[in-house]
């Protein structure tokens, strides 16, 4: 497998952000949904799938950056390579020096690590010829999990809220059936288990792990587990007082405006708002409408006379607080 960095088109030091943006860009431009019957594209989406697996992993990520692990996300040997340190000196033995064509071990490695290392080397056919090809046959067919897959969902505001099931389409062709639990949020993760990458030598499947975007809506807002809206109310309503429909994500509800509202008045809605993190399934958080007063779009004679009128006797100010020295 070719550099991870390289398959996502960043460098060593990417920003955890950077990275996943470059990830979502190139998974939705090479998904199979949008390429469809294109093997290639198709091969290069699981190239980038598995690319981000590792550099998206931060314990992954930094094994492979200090050498730990190859863009397989396999170990690496230790202490082999030229600059290793030789058991025995010039001549120590079957596996020192030059008699033992540079067999290289750590030495402050326990006994079991130390003939790992040794034997791999062997299996691989480095020193002494290639002797001893096949010692490594134990960890060769040891079970391996299969790597994660990541996926972006996107969603409608409304579909977070209530909860929903999306069908996503994998790599190969097959499709799940995803359910989105009620109040997801923006960039919150779904990870459904064994739907990744087969294991190899029976090892388990790796899991799907499914970014969720949720879209804006037109008028609503969320602040943590809370619904916020802003509500026009007309000039009659914010004086005389009324009953007005009001959304939410259940639908519409009657909900009284109080005399004498002011533009800015917020109602709260209680249980109204999203599910709780951790919480019941009944409980929820809140929702709040803030109250703005429009005025008619035309100009109202009647209107304007009546206010007129009332004003000469009502004075009042509103901006006393508002002055500067």
């Amino acid at each position: 497998m070719r550099d991870p960095y390289q398959v996502l088109g960043v460098a060593r030091g990417v920003s955890n952000e950077d990275l996943r943006k470059a990830y979502r860009k190139l998974a939705k431009e090479f998904h199979p949904d949008r390429n469809q019957g294109n093997e290639k594209a198709s091969d290069r989406f699981k190239e980038i799938s598995a690319a981000y697996d590792l550099l998206g992993d931060a314990d992954k990520r930094g094994k492979y950056d200090r050498g730990e692990i190859d863009a397989a996300g396999q170990p690496r040997a230790r202490g082999f390579g030229g600059g290793a340190h030789r058991a025995g000196g010039a001549g120590g033995g079957p596996f020192g020096g030059a008699a033992g064509g540079g067999f290289g071990f750590d030495p402050n490695a326990g006994g079991e690590d130390i003939f790992d290392e040794i034997f791999g080397q062997m299996r691989r056919g480095r020193g002494a010829g290639g002797a001893g090809a096949g010692f490594g046959a134990r960890n060769a067919n040891r079970p391996m999990r299969g790597a994660d897959r990541h996926f972006n969902l996107k969603i409608g505001f409304l579909d977070a809220a209530r909860g929903c099931k999306r069908r996503l389409t994998m790599p190969d062709g097959k499709q799940l059936d995803v359910t989105i639990p009620p109040g997801l949020g923006d960039g919150q993760q779904i990870r459904l288990r064994h739907q990744g990458d087969a294991g190899r030598n029976s090892g388990e499947a790796g899991d799907a792990l499914i970014e969720v975007t949720v879209e804006p809506h037109a008028f609503f807002s969320r602040q943590g587990d809370d619904l916020h809206l802003e509500l026009p109310v007309t000039l009659d309503e914010a004086i005389l007082g009324a009953k007005i429909p009001v959304p939410t994500i259940d639908g519409m509800v009657a909900v009284g405006v109080p005399k004498g509202a002011s533009s800015g008045t917020t109602l709260r809605l209680k249980g109204r708002g999203f599910p709780l993190k951790g919480g019941a399934s009944d409980q929820r958080g809140d929702q709040y409408v803030k109250l703005k007063l429009v005025l008619p779009e035309k100009p109202n004679s009647a209107l304007e006379k009546l206010i007129e009128g009332w004003a000469k006797t009502n004075k009042y100010d509103v901006r006393a607080k508002y002055t500067v020295e």
